[in-house]
């Protein structure tokens, strides 16, 4: 796609960065067929190609307008257009560039600022999301459904962390949301790979990875965060960790792009790079370790939730799906496992609409073959798929830490 940049647009500090991503769309339109939000609103500018043009026109100097956003705010980043585009687009990077232009440029209204100034003041704070959860969770009857929702059924409080240090070590990204809304989950994590000789090193002062601030037109609040957590995990990286281990694919997702995304800071970028290059969604840590000596033999029939940061982000598509049946687990076929479900991190409070559809659709292909329970790899999918308040949706790892003997 032939471009040119206006002169402001030349003076953006990644200017040349969109510049070579737009030249890499040839406007094919093969995205549309695998993005979510064009397979529900069936309109140009609600899929990728036509987002892809509207950050073209504001680069090249032409007006913002509120539509703009909007069409910008749909998306959902779960990337599914880039497993599908055989040009190879970076389509993720175009779209933080080009929102972060538009967010300056088109002020939003009172309450869309307040909602998102409101989850970036409590999401990305663990203790006080805990808080109000458990809170929450006390004068649940009180509140509206859509508050309900947002709860928490049925989570298990966190058991015992094995205590034993041993020489493998790892380093493990607590999160923000989720010691609050699946307290056991990082816990189930610790104990399974302390079977297999690996110990878990947690630090606190690693807290979110940054990926709520960025999306929600704070980029330079979360890349500070991404900063913070580098500091944080330095120490172990230099006593010899061996993996930076995260259960959220969402966080680990953005985490692979602390490199890329520090790469111009000069006092963060190798070690942004190293971190990068460090970190593992579980999943990668486990296939690589002899699990029969897990001693599992499951028989309980499941349907796995590939979320996108997983599947799209990561390229791990199909990995936690071996590892279960290899295990004894009986997965069932699931429609169409390449959509969304609609979380999308805080999506689902931003596009409550577009999010419940996706969300139902996907309970749909998920409940077809009949499962037990449900699986997946994302606390912020794990939340909103459970929230409809059918099947029971977990993570996976819990399953596997329940059936140790």
């Amino acid at each position: 796609m032939q471009t040119t940049l206006s002169e402001r647009a030349r003076h953006l500090p990644r200017a040349a960065e969109a510049e070579s991503i737009l030249r890499t769309c040839v406007h094919c339109g093969f995205c549309n067929a695998t993005c979510p939000t064009y397979q529900l609103l069936g309109d140009e500018l609600d899929g990728p190609r036509g987002r892809i043009y509207l950050i073209k026109q504001v680069l090249e100097g032409n007006d913002v307008t509120q539509k703009t956003q909007q069409h910008l705010d749909r998306c959902l980043s779960c990337r599914n257009c880039e497993t599908t585009c055989p040009s190879g687009v970076d389509y993720h990077n175009l779209l933080d560039i080009g929102r972060a232009v538009v967010d300056a440029a088109v002020p939003r209204p009172l309450g869309q600022r307040l909602l998102r100034e409101g989850l970036r003041q409590t999401v990305p704070h663990p203790d006080l999301f805990k808080s109000l959860v458990n809170g929450g969770q006390v004068f649940r009857a009180l509140l509206p459904d859509t508050l309900q929702s947002k709860l928490p059924r049925h989570a298990p409080p966190a058991k015992p962390r094995p205590m034993t240090l041993r020489e493998r070590q790892v380093l493990m990204l607590e999160g923000c949301v989720q010691p609050g809304l699946s307290p056991n989950t990082n816990a189930a994590a610790a104990r399974v790979l302390d079977r297999l000789g690996i110990s878990v090193i947690a630090t606190r002062e690693a807290g979110c990875c940054g990926a709520v601030d960025y999306h929600l037109d704070a980029q330079a609040a979360g890349l500070d965060r991404a900063r913070r957590n580098i500091d944080a995990w330095w120490p172990g990286i230099e006593k010899g960790a061996e993996a930076i281990v995260q259960t959220a694919s969402g966080c680990g997702a953005f985490i692979k792009d602390y490199g890329h995304l520090l790469a111009s800071d000069p006092t963060y970028a190798d070690k942004a790079k190293k971190v990068s290059e460090l970190a593992r969604d579980l999943v990668e840590v486990l296939r690589d370790e002899p699990l029969e000596k897990l001693g599992i033999h499951a028989s309980q029939r499941v349907a796995f939730h590939c979320p996108c940061t997983l599947q799209h982000g990561q390229k791990l598509g199909g990995a936690v799906e071996a590892l279960l049946s290899g295990l004894g687990f009986n997965l069932t076929s699931v429609p169409d496992g390449h959509l969304c479900c609609g979380s999308a991190g805080t999506y689902s409070l931003t596009q409550p609409e577009l999010s419940r559809q996706l969300r139902d659709n996907k309970l749909n292909a998920l409940e077809s073959g009949h499962p037990e329970v449900i699986v997946t790899a994302n606390i912020g999918c794990q939340s909103h798929l459970d929230g409809a308040g059918r099947t029971p949706v977990r993570h996976w790892i819990e399953l596997v830490e329940a059936a140790l003997p």
